[in-house]
């Protein structure tokens, strides 16, 4: 009995070891290296150039699985096209609309579902949100808010998610029309969750798109904190700023000051640690939603600067208060129309706080463009948007202290 339980314990250690862990996690890059086998979804109707599939994914408990997506490739094209994959969030699913929105700025994508589920709608609302089907293979659901971590690691939602994702780019990789060095990811929600932690494992992947979603959120002042803040296995497992040293590729960081789920704060900590070329866009009035994610020009626009030129079209090296100004410097090869400094005064979580909006002016010179505008009295955070025609280029975020 003795033995019996010595071993039990040192299945639980072993389990339990955030190093192990880790270690596991990085090599899922391999795992899932080949293109999966895929297989027509019976029932749902293509649409022009995109279409609906499964494709096999990691076994769960035991049993074989299958992830639902939809994919297309773009109508006219010259030669191969550079590809995305693209991750719902809390409440989504895979998302034909946004496949096709991607076809027609020139790439391929799939757009695949994570938690097991098709886009049939059940019409079981949960709170407002649809209810979807799920299929005859499908792994884990998402359970809350990493609620899940006290399981053994291969039988955790998140687990299967970055697989699926990272599948999901060895099948566009795997395609003749799609130029395999030049494949991104976008997530929105929970899919930027995904995604601000996939581009720390998956060095294929050319560029990233993480939309509201970040890592660094045990100290959120909100709900995620409230979840999080002594979850070990989130934080020393899941939560991307373990692999953040790791990003190399060009990621535009996208959200708005007022996103009631995910900090500015836990956004900024994210992705100072990446070493990789950063963009960030902050975009007034944005509204938090899949709609809200992909409609903006920007993704658009920092992909295709990508692909085409091997970086982002702007950036912001430098953001400082002298002298209670605050200042920030952009570099961008679309011209800068004008700047705005946002700030607030209030404290707490960024989502519910006030934020105005002045005039900044702006200077060219040295091969950039510094923009300046004076801090209201009591600032406590700020940032300042340039604006090239419709685009928004966002400085740092940075609290007063």
């Amino acid at each position: 009995m003795r033995l019996l339980c010595l071993l039990l314990l040192g299945l639980v250690s072993l389990r339990a070891d955030p190093a192990a862990d880790r270690a596991v996690v990085l090599g899922l890059v391999d795992v899932c290296a080949g293109a999966p086998k895929t297989y027509e979804a019976e029932g749902f109707k293509p649409d022009g150039q995109v279409r609906a599939i499964f494709y096999d994914a990691l076994p769960y408990r035991g049993k074989p699985t299958r992830v639902f997506a939809w994919i297309g490739v773009p109508a006219k094209r010259e030669g191969k096209v550079p590809g995305i994959v693209l991750v719902h969030g809390g409440g989504g699913t895979a998302y034909k609309e946004w496949v096709q929105k991607w076809n027609a700025q020139g790439f391929a994508a799939i757009s695949i579902a994570v938690e097991g589920q098709t886009d049939v709608d059940e019409k079981k609302e949960t709170k407002g949100r649809p209810v979807w089907a799920r299929h005859a293979f499908s792994g884990p659901a998402r359970d809350g808010t990493f609620a899940d971590t006290k399981l053994p690691l291969k039988e955790q939602w998140m687990y299967h998610a970055l697989a699926d994702t990272m599948l999901a780019n060895s099948l566009l990789c795997s395609w003749p029309e799609v130029d395999a060095s030049k494949i991104g990811v976008m997530g929105v929600s929970w899919g930027g969750v995904i995604t601000s932690t996939v581009i720390g494992l998956d060095a294929r992947f050319a560029f990233g798109i993480p939309t509201y979603g970040c890592g660094h959120l045990f100290d959120a002042e909100n709900h995620w904190g409230r979840a999080l803040h002594d979850n070990e296995g989130y934080r020393q497992v899941w939560d991307g700023l373990n692999y953040a040293d790791r990003v190399k590729m060009p990621v535009l960081w996208l959200s708005w000051p007022q996103d009631a789920h995910f900090p500015l704060g836990c956004q900024a900590e994210h992705y100072r640690k990446t070493p990789g070329p950063r963009m960030v866009s902050l975009i007034t009035k944005m509204g938090h939603s899949h709609p809200a994610g992909w409609n903006p020009p920007d993704s658009y626009a920092f992909a295709q600067s990508v692909v085409e030129k091997g970086k982002p079209w702007g950036g912001s090296p430098s953001a400082k208060t002298e002298a209670g100004t605050a200042i920030a410097v952009f570099h961008a090869t679309k011209p800068i129309t004008r700047a705005v400094l946002v700030s607030t005064t209030d404290r707490g979580f960024t989502g519910t706080r006030k934020w105005v909006e002045t005039p900044a002016m702006a200077a060219s010179g040295g091969g950039g463009t510094t923009a300046s505008a004076p801090l209201p009295p009591g600032t406590t955070a700020w940032y300042v948007n340039a604006y090239a025609g419709d685009l928004t280029l966002t400085s740092d975020y940075q609290e007063v202290r």
